[in-house]
């Protein structure tokens, strides 16, 4: 099981995943309303990283912008690749 830890960004014009300062930084349309950016966030990082939504859980952070969530189905090394962080 991998973890990651992500900062969200909900109510974005652009919607993407990129790499600030060493900290992966989710953008996300949906606004923190009713957990629709938390299943945004999730969706999205299954996605990103070629997996099933089913296998992101959001560990933490479920009301606060700063997540950790946990990657089934995937190496570190090949969902750190696909995130752009560094091997």
């Amino acid at each position: 099981m991998l973890q990651i830890a992500v900062r969200v960004k909900p109510g974005s014009k652009q919607p993407g995943i990129s790499v600030e300062d060493g900290t992966v930084v989710l953008r996300v349309r949906e606004r923190a309303v009713e957990g629709a950016a938390n299943a945004a966030c999730v969706k999205a990082l299954a996605e990103a990283l070629g997996v099933a939504p089913a296998h992101v859980l959001l560990l933490h952070g479920a009301r606060g912008r700063e997540k950790r969530f946990c990657i089934e189905g995937i190496e570190e090394t090949l969902a750190r690749r696909r995130l752009g962080l560094r091997v």
